[in-house]
């Protein structure tokens, strides 16, 4: 068996974009939900500890805006037609984590990103560390419908498609942060009929913790760099 794709999520698996992420929703807030700015600040907009503990919780980052900070669901869709603009116009610095340049350097195999990040956004960081080669396929929240996000398969398969010209006997690796990337890769496979094998890889270095998890995933990773002994385990 071999691994013919590699799907990664952005925030909290590729890039530490948290700074930058609580810094933008601040200023959404200001203008979506001014009720939720200064002394009623949310939590997990505080500190980037209160923020990581309530990303993991949550299944996607509508549940993050609506239960975890307080938004209206308008206020949350309000917020999301903002996220793409806000994010290339803030300038707060987004550092890929440790060893993550080194490893995608390393893997030959095609490789894409299935984010609930903007693309566009994506793009630009990829640029700036060179590695924007290093991927055939970029699918962020704004390149899909609002209904059709993560956990959903929709920007899996979309990604795939722009990877594949078909899917028979394929294996393919998702690497996230958070359960609802195990739960994302369980419903690719799903959806794919079975016919292709999608493993699920969670990635622990930006604070994630799987013992509480209903979705398990079949591998958890505490560097980038063990991506590619697992890869050659599979090529042996």
């Amino acid at each position: 068996m071999k691994i013919d794709a590699i799907l990664w999520d952005y925030d909290g698996t590729l890039a530490n974009s948290i700074p930058k992420n609580i810094d933008i929703t601040k200023q959404i807030l200001s203008i979506v939900a001014p009720r939720l700015t200064g002394k009623q600040l949310p939590i997990p907009l505080k500190t980037e500890k209160d923020y990581h503990t309530a990303n993991h919780q949550s299944k996607n980052w509508q549940d993050l805006y609506i239960n975890f900070y307080g938004m209206t669901e308008s206020e949350m869709l309000s917020a999301g037609n903002l996220w793409a603009e806000y994010q290339l116009k803030n300038d707060t610095p987004v550092e890929l984590f440790s060893g993550i340049k080194d490893t995608i350097e390393k893997i030959a195999i095609p490789q894409g990103i299935c984010s609930q990040n903007s693309s566009e956004n994506i793009a630009l960081v990829l640029e700036k560390y060179n590695l924007s080669h290093k991927f055939e396929s970029i699918i962020g929240y704004d390149d899909i419908p609002s209904n059709m996000q993560k956990p959903s398969s929709f920007s899996g398969i979309k990604c795939l498609n722009q990877i594949f010209n078909s899917f028979i006997n394929k294996t393919i690796i998702y690497i996230g942060d958070h359960e609802g990337d195990v739960e994302f890769a369980r419903n690719i496979e799903k959806k794919l009929q079975h016919k292709n094998n999608v493993i699920s890889i969670i990635v622990k270095y930006s604070g994630a913790s799987t013992n509480s998890w209903t979705h398990k995933p079949d591998y958890e990773l505490e560097s980038p760099t063990d991506l590619l002994t697992l890869i050659n385990n599979y090529t042996v």
